[in-house]
């Protein structure tokens, strides 16, 4: 199926809502401006503490409280969420709260940088959130990882930067891609691919995630409701 990301007005995926994530605030005009125009904002944790400096107030936070100043704490508890659960972090609890208010367009900000290893562990969650009927991306200040499953076809522009990183998929094949694709077992073989025209098609069967960069890719939509 061709891919919401496209140029058409009619094609683009409208935004429920905005997960503000705890790492690197962004600093780019894509992720800034889908987080301004937000209609509605969940704070991971400590994540509110920058928002909140910005002048911003966040609909909901949600984590344990641990990483939150104790000002914003006092200041903003009637709209913080403890959720103690070890077993998912604050990003998934975003994710999962909203999924129960039955806002399934999600886009993620600020999930990458600071600790590597929480950055690895914020994208590999996007395919969970697949799993679980969610229509979730994360915007980065280069780009944007979209879970995959099946054959998709995303607008592009000759030049263009594109990475696969394979979960569960086989049959693996790309049409409009320099390098062949193939049934990668490690992230990093199938980065650095490139676009050599203004549309990408890629073939498979089960779960992979696609990283575009954003140079040429129009933001989503927002939600007026």
């Amino acid at each position: 199926m061709k891919d919401e990301l496209s140029t058409s007005n009619e094609q683009l995926l409208t935004i429920d809502a905005v997960v503000l994530a705890n790492g690197e605030y962004p600093a780019s005009p894509l992720p800034l401006k889908i987080l301004a125009e937000a209609p509605y904002v969940v704070c991971c944790d400590g994540g509110a503490d920058e928002y909140i400096r910005r002048g911003h107030t966040p609909d909901v936070i949600i984590g344990d409280g641990d990483s939150l100043s104790d000002e914003n704490r006092r200041k903003f508890g009637h709209i913080l969420h403890r959720i103690s659960d070890q077993e998912t972090n604050d990003q998934t609890k975003a994710v999962n709260f909203l999924l129960a208010k039955g806002k399934r367009r999600i886009a993620i900000i600020g999930a990458t940088g600071k600790r590597e290893d929480h950055t690895l562990g914020n994208i590999s969650l996007l395919i969970d959130y697949l799993r679980a009927g969610a229509d979730v991306r994360t915007y980065t200040d280069y780009g944007i990882f979209i879970p995959c499953r099946g054959t998709r076809t995303f607008p592009s522009h000759p030049g263009q930067q594109v990475s696969i990183i394979n979960f569960t998929a086989h049959g693996l094949h790309g049409k409009g891609l320099v390098y062949p694709l193939s049934d990668f077992t490690n992230w990093w073989q199938g980065t650095l691919n490139e676009c050599t025209s203004t549309e990408f098609t890629i073939e498979a069967e089960g779960e992979y995630l696609v990283f575009v960069t954003t140079s040429s890719l129009p933001p989503l939509q927002q939600s007026t409701r």
